[in-house]
């Protein structure tokens, strides 16, 4: 990059702000994937009207902008893989109001998701999005993701709690987008237009979410079962009586990696274990959980029922739950992560297709996630030193996806598409409808600048 362009970034955001050392550009050159694609400059602004200048700088020049988080996500959002400058998010990190006559918060992009989700609880509101990196990922990469989490069963995920959204456009321009009320159709949707649209269209800079009040009670169950199959197929059966706020599927893999985060003892043969949860205020909670207890005790061949309950029993339920990614490379050192989403009621057939998977290929496979509401992670582990085995996971890979659409399911439920998954996107849409994704990029962005290289095949 021109050093003139370094001293106009530099005059924009102060030259403490901006930073083109190597050492430092490294720790803005990776995310979640692992892949490493080094920027040539990595710039901290402070406020809208200094985004605002750099992507007016960026359009006039011009040169490859990557607006990023914390750098959490798993297909490669994030990676500035055209190099150009990053824009770390890191210091737009407050909640400007919280509003709880109308049950409204006001945040910017850099604040973590599981701050914010602290701060309302002291105030007895709820923002139920969750995902499993909510002690570190921002709101910012949340809507630019559509993040979900294990309680998108009942509450749903980023783009149902929305309302509106302060976006820097690529040609530097301000916009205003939904509203803080309830309802709200003047015009096209926009806000749903830039949530989920992985940072290249436009860059996130206020947030309007709505809240509801904080559940006042819940119960924690854990339900071990003697084969994966068992357990797919038990999900189905709890959804179709009961409504729980989260339902969680490990594998036999999965469990064993966490196993000793598990606040219990497991019998050797477990094979599956869901963990479920309902909440609520405590009359209804109490209402639900015999419910459920009841229909449980009519299915004799599961291996144990169990609730938590101690509050530290509860979070090492969800510790361990949570460290089941990270975990994984104890496995193998690399992995392939996808997080595919079919039918609730063809958890069964896509669960039994992964273990087939894993037989013909030689591969270690395992899967774990939200099977309340489909989205189960399938993780293909592997060593990309070994040609071979990158070989097989990549048909593995292939194969999945194709299998996943013919259950009637989609590529993605909360990662993305990135860089990882765009080379499969055709499986998923039509012709005419990446034409018409690749028209709209091209409308807002005529200069391909800001996060290029993303989500679309061959870009």
């Amino acid at each position: 990059m021109k050093r003139e362009i370094i001293n106009k970034l530099k005059d924009i955001v102060g030259k403490e702000q901006l930073t083109t050392a190597p050492e430092e550009l490294l720790c803005y050159s990776y995310d979640g994937t692992g892949r490493e694609y080094p920027p040539e400059a990595v710039a901290f602004p402070a406020n809208t009207k200094e985004i605002s200048a750099i992507m007016q700088l960026a359009h006039a020049t011009p040169f490859p902008v990557v607006p990023r988080g914390a750098g959490s996500g798993m297909t490669g959002g994030a990676l500035p893989i055209a190099g150009g400058v990053v824009i770390a998010l890191t210091r737009l990190n407050r909640i400007l109001e919280i509003d709880e006559a109308n049950q409204v918060a006001v945040v910017e992009p850099g604040v973590i998701t599981g701050d914010l989700r602290k701060t309302l609880k002291k105030r007895g509101l709820y923002y139920p999005p969750d995902p499993a990196s909510l002690k570190f990922c921002t709101m910012g990469g949340n809507v630019a993701e559509c993040a979900g989490g294990p309680s998108a069963v009942k509450y749903g995920v980023t783009r149902d709690y929305v309302l509106g959204l302060e976006v820097v456009l690529p040609d530097g321009r301000i916009i205003q987008t939904g509203a803080r009320t309830a309802k709200g159709v003047v015009g096209y949707d926009l806000t749903r237009l830039f949530i989920g649209s992985e940072g290249t269209l436009g860059i996130i800079t206020k947030i309007t979410v709505r809240l509801i009040p904080h559940p006042s009670a819940k119960k924690t169950y854990l339900i071990l079962c003697q084969s994966i199959m068992q357990a797919a197929s038990l999900v189905a059966e709890i959804l179709a009586r009961h409504r729980p706020c989260t339902l969680e599927y490990m594998d036999r893999t999965a469990i064993r990696i966490v196993r000793d985060k598990l606040p219990f003892s497991l019998p050797k043969n477990t094979e599956a274990l869901l963990l479920l949860e309902v909440d609520g205020d405590a009359p209804s909670v109490a209402i639900q959980a015999a419910a459920l207890q009841e229909f449980l005790a009519t299915k004799g061949d599961l291996l144990s029922v169990m609730q938590a309950e101690k509050d530290d029993e509860i979070d090492a339920l969800w510790t361990a739950r949570r460290s089941v990614s990270p975990a994984a490379f104890t496995l193998k050192p690399h992995k392939i992560s996808e997080d595919v989403v079919v039918p609730r009621s063809r958890i069964p057939d896509l669960a039994f297709f992964v273990e087939s998977l894993a037989t013909e290929h030689g591969l270690t496979i395992f899967t774990f996630g939200h099977a309340g509401d489909g989205n189960i992670h399938v993780n293909i582990m592997l060593d990309k030193n070994d040609a071979r085995e990158v070989a097989r996971a990549e048909i593995a890979t292939k194969a999945l996806f194709e299998k996943v659409i013919k259950l009637g399911g989609t590529l993605s439920g909360e990662h993305g598409i990135g860089i990882t998954k765009a080379a499969y996107l055709p499986l998923e849409l039509d012709a005419a409808s990446l034409e018409v994704m690749r028209g709209i990029k091209k409308y807002f962005d005529p200069n391909n600048i800001l996060n290029p290289g993303k989500i679309f095949p061959n870009q």
